[in-house]
């Protein structure tokens, strides 16, 4: 019975212990790829707490709203607690001289100024928690990145831990700002009382500063109208006091000619003694008489020339009383003006009233005397006139007709008798001459001493009357002033009310807005949990889809398609792909022994894989068959592969292999995604089987995604029925050049 190739294959396998040994340890280089690598790095974030870690505390720790803070022990607490790392609290000099000896992989340091810093949030200028980050990279860069991550939870866990401090005190602050908020709520209550309190009061000012402005402006005619009086004022008590000078003049001029006439009427009184002594003794005496005629005579000669002198000064009186009657007279008439000159004073009715009447009072008590004394004066004078004129008359006559004195002695005895007795009458008229002449010095003296006073007085109110006008003039100034001022401050009244109702509007918002934000910030109630939120606002819920639980089911993909590949490389060695164990009958034959052999290794392969995979390493698949068909098909497509390159080219062909592995290494994105790798190597990745084996794996691990994976498959059976006719076109080819001529080997 003739044997067949693929019997005669299996049958040199197992006769030659050189060839089964090394095949069956091909079978399990899968197992060493995938498994050894898988389980050495199936998880290695689960053995961290192995890893020594160097922590150096330098912290002094700080005082922080009266409470000492000391972040850097309190860190030290939580990685003590932490099993992510071993962390050994050390010195500064020890820990760094550890970590270049490699005790250590990483050292974390925290600064004396580390709490320090965290108080210095609401500083101007606040300063960051600096943690020291060292790791001894040349020891083991991958301890390195771990560490690094490391670090960023720590640095997550200090920044929770400040934030949440800093919580507690801001709310803190919430609640002080909320007593706050309700005071100034209550002082914005008594602000928006007052404001309207102040509306009220500026709108009436608003009210009295518009009649203000208005009356302003009639006290302002008003002032017009008093300066113009003032003027007319000034001018008149200027015209008073040049009369009244005058009447003073005049009124002197009056007194020195009653106290000639009083000096007269002295010397008539006198005259008149004399004259009714002569009679009374010329009556007594009738008898001497005519002895002493010529007595008499020389006598009425002295009289006569004493007459003539008296009759001048009786002439002088008469003039200066009829002087000082009309001046009298002129006096009434301007007193009787005397309204009409107060009345253009600005000074109230019942003050011009009682002044005019003062004055008339006093000036009609004095004219009225002056008039009493100057009608006695007048009367005097005139009666003195008239009986000086009939002594000069009678002296004249008893000086021409002395000579018949003597003739009418008789006569003269009965004459002198009368004579006597007018003499009497006459010496009683003198002394009421002399008498009213007293007075009427007396009047008069009185009379210039209050023309004087009236004089002073009109001076005085001549001045007052200048000051008058000039502080009038300064009233107009001012009075205009003040009408434009009150004008102006009417109208800022106006927008003070305004800018008043403003206010009001905006204290009334101002407290409602103060009250809702003391209720709000009232209602806020933090405790622990609060505090936890602000330090860790954000939660990340690792919810992904198709979950990879570790590092060993992220690279399993990637790891047994490495695995199975280089067993298939592995194959080509220890066993021979182109020499048959017997003679094939044509060159499908001859590549279906060939190919029959290392397909069921491949299988086997792939079972064996598989199986350390379940039930080794205990990784969880979403389908176990189809996780057997794809590690299958894997296994077959690259040994299809392998096949075709060695066997067409040889040892070159193992190199070529060698060379597609590196490649498939790198751009099959088994470890890194193909975006991170360099531009000129991603070509490469749809071009390569190991690039779809990958993804096929990661979809019947993880995604579940089985018409992903079966795409993926079907382009890893297309690369393997590619091979295969390559493949056995070559052993067609071989075969003819080969086998067409000599005997038929037999089984």
């Amino acid at each position: 019975m003739k044997q067949t190739l693929f019997s005669a294959e299996w049958k040199e396998i197992f006769k030659n212990k050189k060839l089964l040994i090394p095949l069956i340890a091909v079978m399990l280089v899968p197992i060493l790829y995938s498994g050894m690598f898988l389980w050495a790095f199936w998880d290695p974030y689960d053995r961290l707490a192995d890893m020594p870690v160097a922590i150096i505390n330098n912290d002094k720790g700080a005082d922080f709203e009266g409470e000492q803070l000391d972040l850097g022990n309190d860190l030290v607490d939580k990685l003590k607690e932490n099993d992510q790392f071993t962390f050994d609290i050390v010195s500064g000099k020890q820990g760094y001289k550890d970590l270049e000896k490699q005790k250590y992989y990483l050292l974390i340091e925290i600064p004396n100024n580390f709490s320090e810093n965290a108080t210095t949030l609401l500083d101007d200028e606040p300063q960051k928690l600096e943690l020291k980050y060292i790791p001894n990279e040349s020891f083991n860069f991958l301890s390195a990145q771990i560490g690094e991550t490391a670090v960023e939870q720590i640095k997550s866990a200090v920044a929770k831990e400040v934030t949440a401090t800093y919580a507690e005190t801001m709310f803190d602050k919430v609640k002080e700002m909320a007593d706050g908020f309700a005071q100034a709520s209550d002082g914005s209550k008594e602000l928006s009382d007052g404001a309207k309190e102040l509306l009220s009061g500026s709108n009436k000012l608003h009210e009295n500063l518009d009649e203000l402005a208005s009356k302003s402006l009639e006290f302002n005619q008003g002032v017009s109208k008093l300066q113009t009086g003032t003027k007319e004022l000034a001018t008149g008590t200027k015209d008073l006091a040049n009369g009244l000078n005058q009447l003073v003049d005049g009124h002197g001029q009056l007194v020195d000619g009653a106290k000639s006439a009083g000096d007269g009427t002295a010397q008539l009184a006198e005259g008149a003694k004399a004259v009714n002594a002569g009679i009374n003794q010329a009556a007594g005496s009738m008898g001497e008489i005519s002895a002493g005629t010529e007595q008499i005579k020389n006598g009425t000669d002295q009289l006569a020339n004493k007459l003539e002198e008296f009759q001048n000064g009786a002439t002088q009186v008469t003039q200066g009383a009829t002087e000082l009657h009309v001046g009298i007279k002129q006096m009434k008439s301007q007193l009787a003006g005397l309204d009409a000159k107060l009345a253009p004073l600005p000074l109230p009715e019942e003050v011009k009233t009682e002044l005019a009447n003062q004055l008339k009072a006093e000036l009609e008590t004095g004219i009225a005397q002056l008039e009493a004394g100057s009608g006695n004066l007048v009367a005097g004078t005139e009666q003195l006139q008239s009986a000086a004129d009939e002594l000069q008359t009678g002296a004249n006559t008893i000086a021409s007709k002395l000579a018949e004195v003597n003739a009418g002695q008789k006569q003269m005895q009965s004459a002198l008798g009368q004579l006597a007795t007018g003499s009497g009458d006459l010496l009683a008229g003198v002394g009421k001459l002399e008498e009213g002449q007293l007075k009427l010095v007396n009047g008069i003296v009185l009379f210039d001493q209050k023309l004087q006073d009236a004089n002073a007085g009109a001076a005085k109110l001549m001045n007052g009357a200048s000051i008058l006008t000039g502080g009038v003039h300064e009233l107009a100034d001012g009075s205009n002033k003040l009408s434009d001022g009150s004008r102006q401050l009417a109208d800022g009244s106006s927008e003070l009310s305004d800018g008043t109702k403003k206010l009001t509007d905006g204290t009334n918002e101002l407290n409602e807005k103060l009250g809702d934000a003391a209720e709000k910030s009232s209602s806020v109630h933090a405790d622990d949990r609060t505090y936890d939120m602000m330090g860790e606002p954000v939660k990340v819920e690792n919810s992904g889809i198709n979950h990879v639980p570790n590092y060993g089911t992220g690279f399993a993909p990637y790891f047994l398609s490495l695995g199975l590949f280089v067993g298939a490389l592995l194959l080509s060695i220890v066993f021979p792909l182109r020499d048959p164990a017997v003679k094939p009958k044509n060159g499908i034959a001859w590549f279906f022994g060939k190919f029959g052999v290392i397909a069921i290794v491949g299988i086997i392969q792939s079972l064996l894989a598989v199986a350390i995979m379940l039930f080794g390493l205990g990784i969880e698949v979403q389908s176990i068959p189809l996780f057997i068909v794809t590690t299958i098909i894997t296994s077959l497509s690259f040994i299809a592969l392998i096949q075709f390159l060695v066997t067409l080219f040889g040892d070159p062909g193992r190199f070529i292999a060698i060379i597609v592995l590196i490649l498939q290494l790198t751009t099959s994105a088994g470890t890194f995604p193909l975006e991170l790798i360099p531009g000129p190597l991603q070509p490469f990745n749809a071009a390569l089987p190991m690039t779809y084996s990958v993804q096929a794996y990661k979809a019947v691990i993880s995604s579940g995604d089985f018409s992903y994976m079966w795409m993926n498959n079907g382009i890893l059976i297309a690369y393997l029925l590619g091979f295969m006719g390559l493949t056995v076109g070559f052993f067609h080819y071989k075969f003819k050049r080969q086998f067409a001529i000599g005997d038929q080997v037999e089984v």
